[in-house]
């Protein structure tokens, strides 16, 4: 078991490298950090000591003052690896470095001089080195105005505001979640790569990339359909674009019921992609659930019945509340890394229907069973 700790684990790449790793506690033991542990050289050299791998990701990315992100990056890469002679460690050092390095900014110039300071030390002292020259990184929790121009334009569309295109190129990027595999397949590799670049998986136009968020407003924010999405990138965007919602206030909608003399009509859900509905009754008192997805697409529809529906981030404490009632028939949607689940409070049978947007595959289930 390998024992890795990650500077930085509470920002965007961070926490999702973290959360990662924990869907594998047989293989990986996560070392905590904090943030002030590089004003205290003692806390910092004893989580050093107890790293076998150490990914380093924290830095900043914006500021008004171009000199304090240069100087500030550069600090905290020459305070690590201060720690690491100090504490004459072997550890495996992954650094985050960007595909601005040759670009003549100071952000650009702080991630080239950063990654090879880090290399210096791994020649020095034996230790092993990779150092990640990634592209530019989107996907769900990002900070809008701060980590990527797609996090700002679903905050800005689920906000009520109008996103603004400053600079129509084409980009080059990848999503948050095939980078965390790429940093983990270097751990598992374990070798020594003062420069490796880490390859984009789609490059778009960031016009193509406001339209698809756009359409993904229209349908699904304003209307419920779940959008067509041909290509794994559509679905990691639509699966971003979810995740900026104030889920708090959104959920439950209520669906349009129809009625006449022989009873009522719900439509539970319009879509552009397949996938697989299910419809379920549970007795009173029961709770079914409990576990979350990091892909899968699902909405639980109340149609009959009282329940409470709960929903909380895995790495929050907050919980979610909802209570659906049958007689005004309603949906929830399962944001990705939300664990859910939903229980029976009233004093008849609760009937359910369920839609996800991929069948269930025992091999690769993407369900994960956490208490909310």
């Amino acid at each position: 078991m390998k024992k890795i700790g990650i500077t930085g684990q509470n920002g965007f790449v961070g926490s999702h490298l973290y959360n990662t790793l924990g869907l594998q506690p047989e293989k990986f033991e996560r070392i905590d950090f904090k943030r002030d542990f590089f004003e205290d050289p003692e806390k910092l050299d004893a989580f050093v000591k107890q790293c076998d791998v150490i990914v380093h990701l924290a830095a900043m990315n914006r500021h008004p003052d171009a000199e304090i992100i240069f100087s500030n990056n550069i600090d905290l890469v020459k305070k690590l690896t201060e720690s690491l002679e100090r504490t004459e460690s072997k550890a495996h050092v992954l650094f985050s470095s960007s595909s601005q390095e040759e670009k003549d900014n100071l952000y650009g110039k702080s991630k080239k001089e950063g990654r090879e300071i880090l290399a210096d030390w791994a020649k020095k002292s034996g230790g092993k080195f990779t150092g990640m020259v990634i592209p530019n990184v989107f996907g769900p929790f990002g900070k809008p105005n701060y980590n990527s121009f797609v996090a700002t334009f679903c905050y800005k569309l689920t906000h009520g505001e109008n996103p603004v295109i400053d600079n129509d190129g084409e980009v080059k990027l990848i999503y948050v979640a095939e980078l965390v595999q790429e940093i983990i397949a270097q751990i598992e590799v374990s070798e020594t790569k003062e420069m490796y670049e880490i390859p984009h998986t789609s490059i778009n136009k960031v016009s193509e990339v406001l339209a698809k968020l756009e359409n993904y407003k229209k349908l699904y924010f304003d209307n419920g359909e779940i959008p067509e999405l041909n290509s794994g990138f559509d679905l990691n965007l639509f699966n971003t674009f979810r995740c900026y919602f104030d889920v708090k206030n959104h959920y439950p909608v209520k669906f349009t019921q129809h009625t006449d003399p022989r009873g009522a009509f719900v439509e539970v859900i319009r879509l552009g992609i397949g996938g697989q509905c299910s419809f379920s009754t549970t007795v009173p008192g029961i709770t079914r659930g409990n576990h979350f997805h990091t892909r899968k697409i699902e909405r639980f529809a109340v149609i009959k019945g009282k329940a409470l529906i709960q929903l909380r981030k895995i790495d929050s404490d907050e919980v979610l509340n909802f209570e659906l009632d049958g007689n005004e028939p309603a949906y929830v949607d399962m944001p990705i890394w939300y664990t859910h689940n939903i229980k029976n409070i009233g004093e008849e049978e609760l009937y359910t229907i369920f839609w996800i947007n991929e069948p269930f595959n025992p091999e690769d289930s993407d369900t994960y069973f956490v208490e909310v």
